[in-house]
């Protein structure tokens, strides 16, 4: 699987794959699957659906990669409409329903400073209205500048969320460095392509990792989040967490995948927080999810020849 990984993974930045995909005839079935939709309301509707099921939500405004301050601006303001609908349709307190952001999408591909007041403004929208923002992580280049923004931002709002990647070699002590009280971290393998030299390159290598930075994770005071759809990596949260309190950490998984799975450990009186993203910039995520699981592919692929 993992060459094809690697193929899906470099077809997501290609230019001339993207304006293939984008134009193609693609289902609507594909991108509902995985993609909320491309508004604001498309997103306060997926959130009402989801927190009848007894689900929590962290909404993601596709974008990245931005280089543009106009485009980074307006990806705030995106942010801050989400936040508004989301308050007025009642979504937001306690947390309920959160959102993520990558810093690339606000500025910092231009610069830390504009990333940082991009985000520090979303922050505050959040805080206006009961809930919180996790700052997404993205490819190793980008880490230490992402947990400097974290570090700047937690001064002000503390409750911001943190994310690792078990497939960095980094990670364990990552963990270790984040693991405090009031500290609020979502632990996932990782979705991009990164080289040996900081990167666990096999599967087996990933999911040893990712046991260690999750044993590290739930032995400390702070809250874990735990991202993972593996059923082995469920089962191993699931006998730590008997050692913690209900409600000291969540278990989180993407939109459109593994929903009975989602409603099984709701149901059992954990939380589980659903990752949503929306908008017209899909392209990206959506190779991502692909190369987490090729066999989404033939799925995919499958759509991209149909004509309903």
């Amino acid at each position: 699987m993992q060459p094809l990984r690697s193929v899906i993974l470099a077809a997501s930045r290609n230019a001339t794959v993207e304006r293939f995909v984008a134009g193609a005839p693609v289902s609507r079935s594909v991108v509902k699957r995985f993609v909320a939709g491309e508004t604001a309301e498309d997103a306060v509707r997926s959130s009402r659906e989801l927190l009848a099921k007894g689900l929590t939500v962290s909404l993601d405004h596709l974008g990245e990669d931005t280089t543009d301050a106009g485009q980074a601006d307006a990806t705030v303001k995106a942010y801050l409409l989400l936040l508004q609908r989301l308050d007025e349709a009642g979504l937001t307190s306690g947390g309920r329903t959160e959102v993520s952001v990558k810093l690339s999408a606000v500025g910092q591909t231009i610069s830390d400073d504009l990333a940082l007041e991009g985000a520090r403004v979303i922050c505050a929208a959040a805080e206006a209205v009961g809930t919180t923002v996790t700052l997404d992580m993205e490819d190793h280049t980008t880490t230490d500048r992402t947990l400097a923004t974290l570090r700047t931002l937690r001064q002000d709002f503390p409750s911001t969320g943190a994310v690792v990647q078990s497939y960095l070699h980094r990670t364990e002590e990552d963990c270790r460095a984040l693991a405090v009280e009031g500290s609020r971290v979502r632990l996932c393998k990782g979705a991009y392509k990164e080289p040996a030299s900081v990167a666990f390159q096999s599967t087996e290598e990933v999911d040893a990792s990712y046991v260690r930075c999750l044993r590290v994770l739930m032995a400390g005071p702070g809250y874990p989040m735990v991202a993972t759809h593996d059923p082995k990596l469920v089962a191993i949260t699931d006998e730590l967490g008997k050692a913690r309190e209900k409600g000291s950490f969540e278990y989180q998984m993407l939109y459109g995948i593994r929903p009975i799975e989602q409603a099984r450990l709701a149901a059992q009186g954990d939380t589980v927080r659903v990752y949503v993203p929306y908008g017209d910039q899909w392209y990206g995520y959506l190779m991502r999810r692909l190369a987490e699981r090729p066999a989404n592919l033939a799925f995919f692929l499958r759509a991209l020849v149909s004509r309903r």
